[in-house]
């Protein structure tokens, strides 16, 4: 390009489900960056599942150039970064590249909890935010209410705000005017030294680790070697280029441009998001700012359904750990499910993908145990470990106390179901710090809530309360000291590992309850009664008791005297009686799948 002052680094922000990718493939069409006959809808969404659940999953960076009426051109970098708030983190760097944000929101939805939480993101990393009302042609649309959210939720002025429709194309010009005009040129380009943004990385099998990067200073060339700073290892640029959306290969990389590095390493893990490239012959000595390891949140483990498919799940595991940095695992073994592994990720809809895209991408059958957070345990030597699985959780006796992760969550919904999310909220133990009205129809609750309490069904009851109109968003906060326990549910006085959770010990009984219910409509009836108990520690909280099958003994005895009948019914009695001391209940697979499939 040449010129620094005429390149744009934007990216495009929203709640889920407000028009990003769709105002992309707009974008893409009016800069003829892709043209007519090879567009098609949702253009930046490679992978199937995000086709299919309309969402973004991945980072898609991609350039344009635009071309202004008097014969200036404009080199426009726009990277479409996801709504979800499981890839908060993804959404952070891919901003940490950028000078400018278009902040889009819906005309009919208005001002929802992930536009809120992106506009302060993109606000607490200095960018220029352009708000654009999207989705102005729908009957439902109400321009003047949003406008008014725009202004008294956000503090933006409503005259700032761009009309557009992404669908039809309306407004589309007026969006790339105001990017060159809004959005200020590349920043940071006086730096001395060559520095440069990793902002999401991907596998090839024949190039190895391709890094997403934005180059703040400097310049990078094929062949130079340069130095990853987080952890000082060296590498050769073996390809550098830009994406158009496909990569196209270039000779070098010139400051403020965004585009991809192909570098000589083998395995995603060792290239982490958010490092600084530099080169080795002439390193710089300070990162660009922003930069923390993405911690897994939420844990779960994996197994195949027929135990043979462990060498291919074990490989799938290994691919998908190629593309996706945040994912972790590592093999663990069950006395009920086999071999398997204890699975981290970043959240909720994370765990659902990465489960999806190994049934679907490696055609597996997997069955995913009872998620749980990572908690702090401080015993009573002083030390401090990190549990993950409840067969961890040391003895009662050695334990000091428990730490859970919290979390503050923003939940926006109709003023008139503000009674029943109260409810919600009190039920999954948290607690309603402040409430706030957006407008005549809608409120914004904020609340801390343990991160546990959340992963099964809070965003499906969140969704039923308010039909479908509210929406939430959440970040970490911190840990707070909570009465844990580990409940074991025992099947004939032999404890289940697979079934063991951490749970409140207010809710133990509930969920112990619950859970023997369930198994007592599961498991088979055998010649014997089978008690199975809900226990913490070597307190029984809840029983349920499977009935003995009778087997009719006297069938064979007809007529007669009475008492031969009796003997036999004895003989029976005396022989359960041994059975139930040496009998072993062999809880069938189908069983786990349904515990687990469904455990709520």
């Amino acid at each position: 390009m040449g010129d620094v002052k005429r390149i744009r680094n934007f990216c495009i922000i929203a709640h889920v489900d407000h028009g990003k990718t769709t105002l992309s493939d707009r974008l893409l069409e009016n800069t003829r960056t892709v043209v007519k006959r090879e567009m098609k809808e949702q253009l930046l969404d490679s992978m199937d599942l995000e086709r299919e659940r309309g969402i973004t999953i991945k980072c898609h960076p991609v350039s344009m150039i635009y071309r202004k009426e008097e014969g200036k051109e404009y080199l426009f970098n726009l990277i479409d970064t996801p709504g979800h708030v499981d890839f908060s983190y993804e959404v952070s760097r891919s901003l940490a590249a950028c000078e400018g944000a278009i902040l889009l929101i819906d005309a009919a939805q208005g001002v929802e909890a992930q536009t809120l939480a992106n506009a302060q993101l993109a606000d607490a990393q200095g960018l220029a935010l352009i708000p654009v009302l999207n989705k102005i042609d729908l009957p439902g649309a109400d321009v003047d209410r949003v406008l008014r959210q725009i202004e008294e939720v956000l503090a933006i002025p409503a005259e700032d705000a761009l009309l557009a429709s992404a669908k039809s194309g309306e407004g589309i010009d007026e969006i790339l005017a105001s990017v060159v005009e809004r959005v200020p040129p590349p920043r940071w380009t006086e730096h001395q030294k060559t520095r440069a943004l990793v902002f999401d990385s991907e596998f090839d099998s024949y190039k190895g680790v391709i890094c997403y990067v934005r180059l703040f200073s400097g310049r990078l060339s094929r062949g130079d070697e340069v130095t990853l700073m987080s952890d000082g290892r060296r590498t050769q640029v073996k390809e550098v280029g830009r994406f158009s959306p496909e990569m196209i290969a270039s000779d070098a990389m010139e400051e403020g441009e965004v585009g991809y590095v192909v570098t000589g390493i083998k395995d995603v893990a060792d290239v982490k998001i958010g490092d600084t490239i530099t080169l080795s012959s002439d390193p710089s000595n300070e990162m660009l700012p922003g930069y923390k390891e993405a911690r897994p949140m939420v844990f779960s483990g994996l197994y195949p359904l027929d135990t043979s498919d462990y060498p291919k799940l074990k490989k799938s595991v290994g691919k998908l750990r190629l593309n996706d940095a945040a994912f972790h695992f590592q093999p663990e073994t069950s006395a009920a499910l086999g071999f398997g592994f204890r699975c981290g990720f970043l959240g909720l809809l994370h765990m659902e993908i990465i489960q999806e895209r190994l049934r679907r991408e490696y055609d597996l059958d997997i069955i995913a145990t009872y998620p749980s957070v990572v908690y702090r345990v401080t015993t009573t030597q002083g030390k401090t470990l990190l549990v993950d699985n409840p067969l961890e959780l040391p003895e009662v006796t050695e334990i000091d106390f428990i730490e859970e992760p919290m979390i503050k969550a923003r939940l926006h919904a109709p003023n008139d179901s503000i009674g029943d999310l109260l409810a919600l909220v009190t039920e999954k133990r948290g607690v309603c710090e402040r409430t706030e009205t957006i407008d005549e129809t809608r409120v914004l609750l904020t609340c801390d809530l343990p991160l546990n309490e959340i992963l099964v069904d809070f965003n499906d009851r969140l969704k039923s309360i308010t039909r479908g109109y509210g929406s939430m968003d959440y970040e970490m906060a911190g840990h707070q000291v909570s009465d844990l326990v580990r409940m074991e549910i025992l099947v004939n006085s032999e404890p289940v590992d697979a079934f063991s959770t951490i749970v409140h010990n207010e809710k133990a009984e509930i969920r112990g309850r619950a859970l023997c219910k369930k198994l007592k409509d599961i498991l088979p009836r055998q010649l014997f009664k089978i008690a199975l108990q809900a226990a913490i520690g070597g307190r029984i909280v809840a029983r349920e008791t499977i009935g003995a099958m009778r087997k009719d003994v006297t069938a064979k005895c007809y007529g007669g005297d009475i008492t031969r009948k009796k003997k036999l019914l004895e003989k029976q009695k005396a022989g359960k009686k041994r059975m139930k001391q040496i009998g072993n209940v062999e809880i069938p697979q189908e069983a786990f799948v349904q515990i687990l499939k469904n455990t709520e």
